[in-house]
């Protein structure tokens, strides 16, 4: 992941929208925060979760399964979820086997078909790691009171639907 740890001036902007008319200084700024700060939370979580022997990916894909009823689901229903390839989702839950975090259940009457199984160790993990996350998280966003959070939810909505202007 690149990460942008100088952000330019208003001044820098300033050059750039003299140069460039379409550039809008607070525009960028904003932008160029966000990507900022979602880099640093990204780091953040990662350095939290890698205080467990996890990293983001293994750990939603943990998350993913707790949250079906059964504790099951197949590989292509967590990529599809997670928004990786097949191919990342398999080595992903290589790992996780190979922890005994999950398991492969195969249908007997078809061995290809295999769907994901949540163990008692990977909810055990679970049970450790998201006490000490949702206690992170919530000194992380203790600067906002509930309704800046909401607004702040507003407002990462509306950028969010100005995201197809990128592509």
């Amino acid at each position: 992941m690149l990460q942008l740890r100088d952000l330019p001036t208003p001044e820098v902007l300033g050059k750039f929208a003299e140069r460039y008319p379409d550039a809008d200084v607070t525009a960028i700024a904003s932008f160029l925060y966000l990507l900022r700060v979602a880099t640093d939370l990204s780091l953040a979580l990662d350095t939290c979760l890698s205080k467990h022997d996890l990293l983001q990916g293994r750990w939603w894909v943990l998350i993913l399964l707790m949250r079906e009823e059964s504790t099951i689901s197949t590989p292509s229903i967590l990529a599809d979820k997670l928004g990786v390839t097949r191919a990342t989702m398999t080595g992903l839950l290589d790992g996780l086997e190979q922890n005994g975090l999950v398991t492969r259940v195969f249908a007997k009457e078809d061995r290809r078909s295999v769907k994901i199984q949540l163990t008692t160790a990977g909810q055990a993990k679970l049970d450790v790691v998201m006490p000490d996350y949702y206690r992170r998280l919530r000194q992380c966003m203790e600067a906002l009171d509930e309704e800046k959070r909401v607004q702040l939810q507003q407002l990462l909505g509306l950028i969010n639907k100005g995201i197809p202007a990128l592509i």
